[in-house]
Protein backbone atom coordinates (compact mmCIF):
# COMPACT_ATOMS: atom_id res chain seq x y z
CA UNK A 1 0.00 0.00 0.00
CA UNK A 2 1.09 3.12 -0.87
CA UNK A 3 0.45 6.87 1.00
CA UNK A 4 0.97 10.12 -0.59
CA UNK A 5 1.42 12.49 2.27
CA UNK A 6 0.79 15.93 1.00
CA UNK A 7 1.41 18.77 3.53
CA UNK A 8 -1.37 21.31 2.87
CA UNK A 9 -0.44 24.39 0.84
CA UNK A 10 1.15 27.59 2.20
CA UNK A 11 -1.39 29.16 4.48
CA UNK A 12 -1.76 32.85 5.99
CA UNK A 13 0.14 32.07 9.09
CA UNK A 14 3.04 30.63 7.18
CA UNK A 15 3.42 34.32 6.02
CA UNK A 16 2.94 35.68 8.96
CA UNK A 17 5.10 33.29 10.71
CA UNK A 18 3.10 32.32 14.01
CA UNK A 19 2.61 29.13 15.39
CA UNK A 20 -1.19 28.22 13.96
CA UNK A 21 -1.45 24.81 15.64
CA UNK A 22 -5.24 24.26 15.96
CA UNK A 23 -6.26 27.88 15.77
CA UNK A 24 -9.89 27.82 14.03
CA UNK A 25 -9.72 29.37 10.22
CA UNK A 26 -6.31 29.28 9.23
CA UNK A 27 -6.80 29.07 5.15
CA UNK A 28 -4.93 29.03 2.80
CA UNK A 29 -2.91 32.10 1.10
CA UNK A 30 -2.49 33.00 -3.00
CA UNK A 31 -0.01 30.58 -3.46
CA UNK A 32 -1.48 27.85 -0.92
CA UNK A 33 -4.75 28.06 -3.18
CA UNK A 34 -2.58 27.76 -6.26
CA UNK A 35 -0.58 24.28 -5.08
CA UNK A 36 -3.87 23.39 -4.37
CA UNK A 37 -5.31 23.27 -7.95
CA UNK A 38 -1.52 22.23 -8.77
CA UNK A 39 -1.97 18.85 -6.72
CA UNK A 40 -4.58 17.94 -9.70
CA UNK A 41 -1.36 17.75 -12.67
CA UNK A 42 0.89 16.62 -10.06
CA UNK A 43 -0.90 13.26 -9.39
CA UNK A 44 -2.48 13.04 -12.63
CA UNK A 45 -0.60 9.84 -13.11
CA UNK A 46 -1.86 8.27 -10.49
CA UNK A 47 -4.63 6.29 -9.69
CA UNK A 48 -5.98 6.82 -6.09
CA UNK A 49 -8.52 5.05 -3.93
CA UNK A 50 -9.06 7.32 -1.13
CA UNK A 51 -8.39 10.98 0.23
CA UNK A 52 -8.09 11.60 3.96
CA UNK A 53 -7.62 14.87 5.85
CA UNK A 54 -6.98 16.27 9.12
CA UNK A 55 -9.91 18.42 10.00
CA UNK A 56 -8.54 21.84 10.05
CA UNK A 57 -9.60 23.86 7.17
CA UNK A 58 -5.93 24.68 5.44
CA UNK A 59 -5.99 20.56 4.50
CA UNK A 60 -9.80 20.26 3.53
CA UNK A 61 -8.91 23.76 1.36
CA UNK A 62 -5.76 21.82 -0.32
CA UNK A 63 -7.50 18.17 -1.30
CA UNK A 64 -10.85 19.49 -2.72
CA UNK A 65 -9.47 20.81 -5.87
CA UNK A 66 -8.35 16.80 -6.37
CA UNK A 67 -11.26 15.32 -4.35
CA UNK A 68 -13.61 17.32 -7.26
CA UNK A 69 -11.31 16.49 -10.12
CA UNK A 70 -11.36 12.77 -9.12
CA UNK A 71 -14.94 12.72 -8.11
CA UNK A 72 -14.39 11.35 -4.18
CA UNK A 73 -15.70 12.31 -1.22
CA UNK A 74 -12.54 12.70 0.97
CA UNK A 75 -12.79 11.21 4.90
CA UNK A 76 -11.83 13.30 7.29
CA UNK A 77 -9.45 11.78 10.55
CA UNK A 78 -8.91 12.97 13.74
CA UNK A 79 -5.38 12.00 14.31
CA UNK A 80 -4.31 13.37 11.12
CA UNK A 81 -4.82 17.19 13.17
CA UNK A 82 -2.11 19.29 13.72
CA UNK A 83 0.14 19.41 16.62
CA UNK A 84 -1.82 20.74 19.95
CA UNK A 85 0.89 23.51 21.34
CA UNK A 86 -1.10 24.23 24.24
CA UNK A 87 0.42 27.51 25.14
CA UNK A 88 2.09 28.37 22.02
CA UNK A 89 -0.49 28.29 19.57
CA UNK A 90 -0.68 31.89 18.07
CA UNK A 91 2.30 33.17 19.04
CA UNK A 92 4.86 34.68 17.06
CA UNK A 93 8.46 32.14 16.26
CA UNK A 94 10.61 34.73 17.27
CA UNK A 95 9.36 35.24 20.62
CA UNK A 96 8.97 31.05 20.98
CA UNK A 97 12.84 30.37 19.78
CA UNK A 98 13.56 32.24 23.20
CA UNK A 99 11.53 29.33 25.46
CA UNK A 100 13.73 26.54 27.11
CA UNK A 101 11.37 24.36 25.65
CA UNK A 102 12.33 25.20 22.12
CA UNK A 103 16.23 23.51 22.02
CA UNK A 104 14.10 20.04 23.43
CA UNK A 105 11.60 20.53 20.51
CA UNK A 106 14.80 20.59 18.06
CA UNK A 107 17.32 18.34 19.74
CA UNK A 108 14.99 16.01 22.23
CA UNK A 109 12.15 15.96 20.07
CA UNK A 110 10.64 12.62 22.04
CA UNK A 111 10.93 13.97 25.61
CA UNK A 112 8.92 17.61 24.39
CA UNK A 113 5.29 18.15 25.82
CA UNK A 114 3.95 21.28 24.69
CA UNK A 115 2.45 23.09 27.64
CA UNK A 116 -1.03 22.71 27.76
CA UNK A 117 -0.95 20.54 24.67
CA UNK A 118 0.51 17.58 23.64
CA UNK A 119 3.69 15.90 23.32
CA UNK A 120 5.59 14.50 20.21
CA UNK A 121 5.94 11.48 20.78
CA UNK A 122 1.68 11.33 20.78
CA UNK A 123 2.01 12.78 17.76
CA UNK A 124 3.94 10.30 16.09
CA UNK A 125 2.13 7.67 18.00
CA UNK A 126 -1.48 8.73 16.85
CA UNK A 127 -0.75 9.84 13.40
CA UNK A 128 1.38 6.78 12.38
CA UNK A 129 -1.72 4.42 13.82
CA UNK A 130 -3.76 6.35 11.11
CA UNK A 131 -2.01 5.83 8.84
CA UNK A 132 -1.58 1.92 8.84
CA UNK A 133 -5.06 1.57 9.61
CA UNK A 134 -6.16 3.09 6.36
CA UNK A 135 -3.99 1.23 4.63
CA UNK A 136 -4.93 -2.05 6.03
CA UNK A 137 -8.83 -0.53 5.50
CA UNK A 138 -7.92 0.07 1.81
CA UNK A 139 -6.01 -3.65 1.39
CA UNK A 140 -9.48 -5.14 3.01
CA UNK A 141 -11.40 -3.44 0.56
CA UNK A 142 -9.60 -3.20 -2.71
CA UNK A 143 -7.37 -6.86 -2.39
CA UNK A 144 -4.55 -5.84 -4.03
CA UNK A 145 -1.78 -2.86 -3.83
CA UNK A 146 -3.34 0.58 -3.80
CA UNK A 147 -2.27 4.46 -3.12
CA UNK A 148 -3.98 6.89 -1.07
CA UNK A 149 -3.79 10.65 0.18
CA UNK A 150 -3.31 12.00 3.32
CA UNK A 151 -3.16 15.41 3.93
CA UNK A 152 -1.27 16.55 7.06
CA UNK A 153 0.53 19.33 8.50
CA UNK A 154 4.58 19.51 8.93
CA UNK A 155 5.07 17.95 12.08
CA UNK A 156 3.26 15.45 11.80
CA UNK A 157 4.39 14.26 8.56
CA UNK A 158 7.89 14.38 9.33
CA UNK A 159 7.11 11.58 12.75
CA UNK A 160 5.02 9.68 9.98
CA UNK A 161 8.46 9.74 8.10
CA UNK A 162 10.68 9.66 11.02
CA UNK A 163 8.83 6.36 11.82
CA UNK A 164 9.40 4.95 7.94
CA UNK A 165 13.13 5.64 7.36
CA UNK A 166 13.01 3.69 11.00
CA UNK A 167 15.02 6.74 12.72
CA UNK A 168 14.59 7.95 16.41
CA UNK A 169 11.90 11.05 16.64
CA UNK A 170 14.80 12.93 17.93
CA UNK A 171 16.29 13.40 14.59
CA UNK A 172 12.85 14.13 13.12
CA UNK A 173 14.27 17.84 12.78
CA UNK A 174 16.39 16.71 9.96
CA UNK A 175 13.14 15.79 8.01
CA UNK A 176 11.96 19.17 5.72
CA UNK A 177 8.02 19.23 4.28
CA UNK A 178 7.34 22.41 2.70
CA UNK A 179 3.99 23.40 2.20
CA UNK A 180 2.18 21.91 -0.40
CA UNK A 181 5.51 19.16 -0.49
CA UNK A 182 4.89 15.74 -1.53
CA UNK A 183 6.66 12.64 -0.10
CA UNK A 184 5.70 8.96 -0.33
CA UNK A 185 5.62 5.60 1.48
CA UNK A 186 5.37 2.46 0.41
CA UNK A 187 4.00 -0.26 3.34
CA UNK A 188 5.34 -3.93 2.40
CA UNK A 189 4.71 -6.43 4.84
CA UNK A 190 7.98 -6.72 6.41
CA UNK A 191 8.94 -3.47 6.05
CA UNK A 192 8.13 0.51 4.71
CA UNK A 193 9.95 2.20 1.89
CA UNK A 194 9.83 5.93 1.46
CA UNK A 195 9.74 6.88 -1.75
CA UNK A 196 9.65 10.45 -2.08
CA UNK A 197 10.16 13.00 0.30
CA UNK A 198 9.32 17.32 0.88
CA UNK A 199 8.65 17.01 -3.09
CA UNK A 200 8.02 19.76 -4.77
CA UNK A 201 8.14 19.16 -8.44
CA UNK A 202 5.36 18.78 -11.43
CA UNK A 203 4.49 15.35 -10.56
CA UNK A 204 5.10 11.86 -8.83
CA UNK A 205 3.96 9.33 -11.95
CA UNK A 206 7.30 8.00 -11.07
CA UNK A 207 6.70 6.14 -8.29
CA UNK A 208 5.33 3.25 -10.12
CA UNK A 209 3.68 0.23 -8.87
CA UNK A 210 0.63 0.64 -6.74
CA UNK A 211 -1.63 3.56 -8.19
CA UNK A 212 0.41 4.28 -11.19
CA UNK A 213 -1.43 5.26 -14.42
CA UNK A 214 1.73 3.96 -16.64
CA UNK A 215 1.80 0.67 -16.19
CA UNK A 216 1.59 -2.34 -13.28
CA UNK A 217 5.19 -3.11 -12.83
CA UNK A 218 5.98 -3.20 -9.11
CA UNK A 219 8.86 -1.74 -7.89
CA UNK A 220 11.20 -4.71 -6.39
CA UNK A 221 13.40 -2.13 -4.59
CA UNK A 222 12.84 1.51 -3.09
CA UNK A 223 14.20 3.81 -5.60
CA UNK A 224 8.69 22.58 6.48
CA UNK A 225 11.89 24.78 5.97
CA UNK A 226 15.31 24.72 5.83
CA UNK A 227 17.82 26.98 7.70
CA UNK A 228 19.29 24.48 10.95
CA UNK A 229 17.92 25.83 14.36
CA UNK A 230 15.76 29.01 12.53
CA UNK A 231 12.23 28.82 13.88
CA UNK A 232 10.41 26.53 11.29
CA UNK A 233 6.33 27.34 9.89
CA UNK A 234 3.76 25.24 10.52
Amino acid sequence: MTVILVRHGRSTANTSRTLAGRSPGVALDGVGIEQAKGLVDRLSGVVIESIVHSPLLRCEQTVTPLAVDRGMTPRVDERLIEVDYGQWTGRALEELVEEPLWKVVQQHASAAVFPDGEGLAQVQARSVAAVREHDRRLADEHGRDVAWVACSHGDVIKAILADAVGSHLDGFQRIVTEPGSISVVRYTDTRPFVLRMNDTGADIAGIGGAGSRHGDEQQSVPGGEVGGDRPAVR
